[in-house]
C-alpha cells in the first residue's frame, strides 16, 4: 500500500446528493413488533448437550423479572431487512462529506480493519496470560513506541477508552506528580476557546477551571495568562492547533511562563491531524498528550464508539502511568519478549483488560500503511483543504480571525443573522438537503453564530467544490428570502426539522416493556 493513500483522495462522488444512498421503502416502516409472530425465530442454537441451568437457583426472587421480557418474534430475513432499512436512513463518513469542526471525521481505510479483525488479534481472551499473548503485547507496545514518537514523549498507557477518558488520565498523573513533590494545588488553566470536556475533565479531577481570554489574533492571550500564574496552578490545558484552528504562535512561552511556577502542560490531542508528522507536542514543550485514535488513526468515529485516548508523558511524569503496561524485556532468546509491568508509583487501572484494543490494532496498522511521509502528508493535504475553503468562502460568510488556519476554518453567520435574520443552525439545517453533514454550529463558544469546518485530508478537491457551491448557494437563498427561507428545511431527510428548543424541555418517554 502506497504510503500516502490515506491522504490523497478518497474518490467516487464529489459529495452531495448524488454520494448518499438513497431511501429505501416508504415513509413509514413496519416496526419489528408490527412484523411479529408467536414462534418466529431469527436464529437457531445446536443441541450441545449442555445441561441448562435453573436461574432460580442462582438469582433471588426480589431480583428476578415476574414476566419473560417482551420480545418481537420476526424471522431472520424480516430482521435483516429491518436493520438494513435503518442503516440506509444514516449519513455515513463512507457516504459523503461529514465536515464536523474539532472532530477529524474522516475516511479511514478499510484495510485497517481487515487487520484487526485477524482471529489471531480478534479471537484472543484479554484474561490470557503473557506467555500466550506475546503477539499482542508486542503490536501494543510498538503502538506506544509509533505514537512516542509522534508526539515527542518518553512513555504511554494505552488504556484510556477515549478523549474524555485520557483528559481524566492526564489530570490524575497531573496531581499524582504534584503530590509526589509535596505540592497541593487547586487551579489548572484552560483558554476561552477550549473544548467542552476540558472544564468538566477539570471539575472532575478535583480541580477548579480559570478561564483566560483569547487575543485579537485568537490565541491565548499572554498577558491575561501572566495575570493567573502562580503556585497554585497544576497546569494548563489547550491544544494546538487551538479549537479556532489557529497555531498557537507564543506555545513556547505559554510553556515557559507554566514551567516557571511548576506546572505542568496538558495537551488536547483532538487537533492532532493537523500536524502529524510536522511538529511534536512534546518539542512544543507539552508535558502530557492524550490521542484520540479513533479520530486520528482509523478508526470509524461516531455512534457511540469504540473510541481509544492514550495518553503519552514526558519522562518525570512515566513512574505514575497507569499499569500494568505491556513491555519488552530480555527474553534470552532471538526474538524478544514481553510482559505486562506496573509503574513505581502507578495511578492504578483507568480502564478494565488493556483498553479497546482493537481500536489500538487499527491504528498500528493504519501509522504502518501510512508511514511517516505519509503521516506529514495527512496533515498537509488536511491545511490546504481548510485553508481553500476560508478563501472560497471568506466573501460569503464572516471570517472572525481571517489569516491561515490550520485543519479547520471557523465561518459566521453573524452577518447573515443580523441582515436576514438567518442563523448558522438554518444554515447547517440546510445543508444536509445538499447531502452534506453539517459542519459543528454554535461552537467555539466565543464566536458568535459559528460554522466549524473541517474538511480533513481525505476529501477531493470536487467533494471541497461540490461543499463551497452549497454553502454559497444556501447564503444566496438567505439573502433573497430571510429566514423563512430556510425554516423548513431539511425537507428530504427521514427526520425533518425538529424544535430543538422544545424538545430539550418537554422530554417525551419512549421506552417501555417492549423497548
Amino acid at each position: 500500500m502506497p504510503a500516502t493513500a490515506p491522504a490523497t483522495a478518497s474518490g467516487g462522488a464529489p459529495g452531495g446528493r448524488a454520494a448518499s444512498a438513497p431511501l429505501l421503502g416508504r415513509e413509514e416502516e413496519p416496526t419489528l413488533f408490527e412484523l411479529s409472530h408467536p414462534g418466529r425465530r431469527a436464529w437457531s442454537f445446536r443441541t450441545t448437550g449442555v445441561p441448562e441451568v435453573d436461574l432460580a437457583e442462582l438469582v433471588p426472587a426480589e431480583h428476578r423479572r415476574a414476566a419473560p421480557v417482551e420480545l418481537a418474534e420476526v424471522s431472520e430475513r424480516d430482521l435483516v431487512a429491518h436493520a438494513t432499512r435503518l442503516a440506509h436512513r444514516q449519513f455515513a463518513v463512507d457516504l459523503g462529506a461529514y465536515p464536523l469542526g474539532s472532530c477529524t471525521m474522516k475516511y479511514n481505510p478499510k484495510v485497517c480493519d481487515t487487520v484487526a479483525a485477524l482471529p489471531g488479534l480478534a479471537g484472543v481472551h484479554p484474561a490470557a496470560p503473557a506467555s500466550l499473548t506475546q503477539g499482542w503485547l508486542g503490536l501494543l507496545v510498538e503502538l506506544e513506541e509509533v505514537l512516542c514518537e509522534i508526539t515527542g514523549m518518553a512513555g504511554a498507557t494505552l488504556q484510556p477508552a477515549a478523549g474524555a477518558a485520557g483528559e481524566l488520565t492526564g489530570l490524575l498523573l497531573m496531581r499524582a506528580y504534584h503530590e509526589s513533590r509535596g505540592s497541593v494545588r487547586t487551579k489548572v488553566i484552560i483558554p476561552d476557546s477550549a473544548h467542552g470536556t476540558n472544564p468538566a475533565s477539570v471539575t472532575l479531577g478535583g480541580y477548579q477551571a480559570v478561564t483566560v481570554p483569547s487575543d485579537g489574533r485568537g490565541c491565548v492571550d499572554m498577558a491575561a495568562l501572566a495575570a493567573v500564574l502562580d503556585e497554585d496552578v497544576a497546569g494548563i490545558m489547550l491544544t494546538n492547533p487551538n479549537t479556532l484552528g489557529l497555531f498557537e504562535e507564543d506555545i513556547a512561552a505559554i510553556a515557559d511562563a507554566v514551567h516557571r511556577v511548576g506546572g505542568l502542560l496538558y495537551y488536547d490531542g483532538a487537533n492532532l491531524n493537523a500536524i502529524l508528522g510536522v511538529v511534536r507536542p512534546g518539542d512544543m514543550g507539552f508535558d502530557i498528550v492524550h490521542m484520540n485514535l479513533h479520530k486520528t488513526f482509523a478508526t470509524p468515529h461516531g455512534g457511540g464508539g469504540p473510541g481509544a485516548g492514550p495518553v503519552a508523558v514526558s519522562e518525570r511524569l512515566m513512574p505514575f502511568l497507569p499499569g500494568p503496561r505491556p513491555a519488552r524485556v530480555d527474553g534470552g532468546g532471538d526474538e524478544p519478549a514481553y510482559r505486562w509491568v506496573t509503574p513505581a508509583r502507578s495511578i492504578g487501572r483507568v480502564h478494565t483488560w488493556h483498553g479497546n484494543t482493537l481500536v489500538l490494532a487499527r491504528a498500528l496498522a493504519y501509522l504502518l500503511a501510512t508511514g511517516g511521509d505519509g503521516l506529514r502528508r495527512v496533515a498537509q493535504i488536511a491545511v490546504l483543504n481548510a485553508n481553500w475553503l476560508r478563501r472560497r468562502l471568506a466573501g460569503t460568510y464572516d471570517v472572525p480571525f481571517d489569516r491561515s488556519c490550520m485543519h479547520e476554518v471557523v465561518l459566521s453567520a453573524r452577518t447573515l443573522k443580523r441582515d436576514h435574520g438567518v442563523r448558522a443552525v438554518d444554515v447547517a439545517k440546510r445543508l444536509l438537503e445538499e447531502g452534506f453533514h453539517a459542519p459543528t454550529v454554535s461552537f467555539p463558544l466565543i464566536v458568535d453564530e459559528a460554522l466549524m469546518v473541517e474538511p480533513t485530508e481525505t476529501e477531493s478537491p470536487q467533494t471541497l467544490e461540490a461543499l463551497a457551491a452549497a454553502l454559497e448557494r444556501i447564503a444566496a437563498e438567505a439573502v433573497a428570502g430571510g429566514h423563512d427561507a430556510l425554516a423548513a428545511y431539511p425537507k428530504g431527510t427521514p427526520v425533518r426539522r425538529v424544535d430543538e428548543a422544545r424538545a430539550a424541555r418537554t422530554l417525551i418517554p419512549t421506552f417501555d416493556a417492549r423497548g
